[in-house]
């Protein structure tokens, strides 16, 4: 699968698809296989740490201005939202390159394509890394008992399974000293390991399995900026632990 974890997608004739569907389920019965719906669905990229909605890097290019005033006002890159603790005026620094995805195993220079002259120049340097993190459970519980607070702003509200509440969604990560080394750009709950957790890109020097971070979780402008369509809310720091991704090794 792209991001390292086994499986498959099946396209088909559409008049055919149920009759594939039942073959499969009828072959995986001995196996335990059951159908668990749409929602858990969005949960398995967790587990293989597939990044899905990286910010797409068409903005700053003038080589990209024909495709940008080609676009209908109604294209995904147009519409949607951008979210999260982190905030930069300056829309590269929410771009990524394959190496930081981790795709850089599919990036081979035995061909012409568009880009290879930029990804030559980079090929031999210091990446960041996607990784997971766990999130601490103490913290996890502290968000959710902040909706109860009658006192002050209540933390950002954690759906489940995927907390994502923006389409392009990227969070802070920082270390002890608050310094940023990292963005979380895909949060959820996932039922298999019993936690919270990102998938992250982080400075390769915060990518070795075990070590501590902060994911800083809400909006820093108590959802002003987002306003309405996410609630009043004040940031709440969330502890995490780096593991690997995909956590194919991770008990």
């Amino acid at each position: 699968a792209m991001a390292g974890g086994p499986g498959y997608e099946f396209w088909g004739p559409w008049d055919e698809g149920k009759a594939v569907s039942d073959a499969i389920l009828e072959a995986g019965r001995e196996f335990d296989l059951r159908q668990v719906g749409a929602f858990a669905y969005f949960s398995t990229a967790l587990e293989v740490g597939w990044i899905p909605r990286p910010v797409h890097a068409i903005y700053t290019s003038e080589e990209m201005r024909c495709f940008r005033e080609w676009l209908p006002a109604d294209a995904n890159e147009v519409k949607w939202s951008l979210g999260g603790s982190f905030y930069s005026p300056n829309i590269e620094d929410y771009y990524f390159n394959p190496y930081e995805l981790g795709y850089g195993y599919h990036v081979k220079f035995d061909h012409d394509f568009i880009g290879r002259e930029a990804l030559e120049k980079i090929a031999g340097d210091k990446h960041r890394k996607r990784v997971s993190l766990m999130w601490n459970a103490e913290d996890v519980n502290a968000v959710t008992a902040s909706y109860m607070d009658k006192q002050q702003l209540p933390g950002l509200y954690i759906n489940h399974p995927i907390s994502n509440y923006a389409n392009w969604q990227y969070d802070k990560v920082v270390d002890g000293s608050d310094n940023t080394v990292g963005l979380a750009v895909y949060t959820g709950f996932n039922w298999n390991y019993k936690s919270m957790l990102s998938t992250a890109v982080v400075d390769a020097d915060h990518a070795v399995p075990g070590t501590e971070v902060t994911v800083i979780w809400g909006e820093p402008d108590n959802g002003a900026k987002s306003h309405p369509w996410i609630e009043p809310h004040r940031q709440m720091r969330v502890r995490a632990t780096v593991v690997e991704a995909p956590l194919n090794n991770v008990t």
